[in-house]
Order: structure tokens, then C-alpha cells, then sequence
């Protein structure tokens, strides 16, 4: 039988605001610049990408099962309170004085080249992102090591957004399952492998070159930053490394994201999280 959604899943919708009016240091994760620009390069992704990601999923919900609409409607809620906090932690990037117009330029022609094909193209590149954002979500929580040292109200932003990732990890893939329904059953694979492929590469490639331009408006570059970025990435904390099993397994014949159920670490985090957050 193939894995799926578990039926006792629910899907919280966490109003929540993190970080108003209260300046954030430049080098907020540590006082170290290649984990901050990691994240900061990550962060300016999210406010056009989620919103790319909400009409993705709705464009298919017609039809949907009772229960996957419902989630589709729950997802919805969540990404756009996700825009809303990134748009608000990317204006204390912008305070603490970098300019990332490159950045969102890079992410706008992205998202335009997807939105000029079918539409199920857009829908498959936002089941592939989605388990890419569920993986790192997961390794986030799973490694405190990960924000150590961070300024408080980014680091609770980061979770929140984090245990959201991985509740609803399985809605964009069950909105493709039902897209897909009368496809063959290697086509689906072979499309789903090949959008992810291309995902995988965009999003490296990318967040590279976002990482790069960060720190070059700290005046640092040259191949000891590349080496120290790359050390950062794959080896200590080393979070691509870490969740490269996670990113092979979507290639396994049977994958669902819910194959692994990890909602352990939404009770675990949202403990630690509750007192830091900010009353809506």
C-alpha cells in the first residue's frame, strides 16, 4: 500500500509575529557572516515563493477530496502568515543595511520562467520545493546547533516556520497525486525526478550566488570565504549535507513525504518556541 497522509493529521494555522520593531545586528546568527547570509538568502525566497506555491496548489483543488481541500485551505492560511513574517524578518535585513534587490530579481525571473509553462509544471516545481523546504525544516529542529547563538526573535520566526514546513509537507504532493491521477504510473516519476533535478539545481545555484553577493556587501570574498561557505553548507553545521538522504528518498518508487513521520519534533519545538514568540 502507498504511504499517504495520516488521517490524524491536523494542520494549524499559527498566527504569530516575530521581531516588530526590534533592530536585529547584521551578523545576527552568532556574530558569524556566512551563517547569516545563509539565511538571509534563503529568507528573501519566501514572500514571492510562497505566494507561488499558494496558487499552485489552488489551481488543482477542484475535484479534490473533502479532506485534501481542506488541507489545501489550511496550507493556504499558513504560507500566507509565512510571506508576512519574512517580508517583516527581510525589512530587518534591509535595516541592518543590506540590499537585496539582486536577490528578489533573481527569484522573480524564477518564478516567471515556471509560470510561462502549464500549469502543472508550476505544481510540480511546488511539490519538489516543498519537500526541499520540509527537509531542511526538519533538519532545523533536529539539530539545535543549527540556530545556536541566534538573535532570539529570528531564531523562534525560523521554528515556527519550520514546524508549519513540516506539518503540511504532504498537501502539495497529495495536490499533485490528484492532479496525476490518470497519468501512468512511470510518467509520474519520470516528470516528479526530472522537475526535481532541475529544482535542485535552480535552488544551489541560486542560493549560491545569494550567499555570495551577502557577504560580498561585507567586503569578504575570495576562495577562503567559497571554502568557509562550502564548510558551512556540507560539513559543520552542514545542513545540505545532512539532508541528502531526505532529498534521495523522493526518488524511491513508494515515496511520500509522510513515509517518515516526524511530528515529534512540532510538539518538541513549539515548547521551546512558545515563550519567544510575539502576541499577534
Amino acid at each position: 500500500m502507498m504511504p499517504e497522509t495520516p488521517k490524524d493529521l491536523t494542520i494549524t494555522p499559527r498566527d504569530r509575529r516575530f521581531g516588530r520593531g526590534k533592530p536585529m545586528d547584521r551578523w545576527w546568527l552568532a556574530g558569524d557572516p556566512v551563517a547569516t547570509a545563509f539565511y538571509n538568502a534563503l529568507s528573501v525566497t519566501f514572500p514571492k515563493g510562497e505566494g507561488f506555491f499558494i496558487d499552485s496548489v489552488r489551481k488543482f483543488r477542484d475535484g479534490a477530496p473533502p479532506v485534501l481541500a481542506a488541507e489545501i485551505a489550511a496550507f493556504t492560511r499558513q504560507e500566507v502568515m509565512h510571506t508576512r513574517e519574512h517580508v517583516a524578518f527581510n525589512r530587518r535585513v534591509t535595516d541592518a543595511g543590506y540590499d537585496v534587490s539582486t536577490l528578489e530579481e533573481a527569484v522573480d525571473q524564477r518564478l516567471a520562467f515556471i509560470r510561462s509553462k502549464p500549469p502543472i509544471g508550476s505544481l510540480a516545481s511546488t511539490m519538489a520545493l516543498e519537500h526541499f523546504t520540509a527537509i531542511l525544516a526538519h533538519e532545523l529542529l533536529a539539530d539545535p546547533r543549527h540556530l545556536a547563538g541566534a538573535d532570539p526573535q529570528g531564531a523562534a520566526m525560523w521554528r515556527w516556520h519550520a514546524v508549519e514546513e513540516i506539518e503540511h509537507k504532504g498537501v502539495a504532493y497529495d495536490t499533485w497525486l490528484h492532479a496525476t491521477k490518470d497519468w501512468p504510473r512511470f510518467k509520474r516519476w519520470r516528470v516528479k525526478a526530472k522537475v526535481m533535478l532541475l529544482v535542485t539545481r535552480n535552488f544551489m545555484v541560486d542560493r549560491t550566488k545569494g550567499v555570495l553577493e551577502l557577504l560580498r556587501q561585507d567586503g569578504l570574498s575570495g576562495p577562503r570565504l567559497w571554502w568557509r561557505t562550502f564548510w558551512f553548507a556540507f560539513v559543520k553545521p552542514g545542513m545540505m549535507r545532512k539532508i541528502l538522504a531526505a532529498w534521495l528518498a523522493f526518488f524511491l518508487p513508494g515515496f511520500h513525504p509522510w513515509k517518515h513521520d516526524d511530528r515529534a519534533l512540532i510538539a518538541a519545538a513549539e515548547t521551546d518556541e512558545a515563550p519567544v514568540a510575539l502576541a499577534a
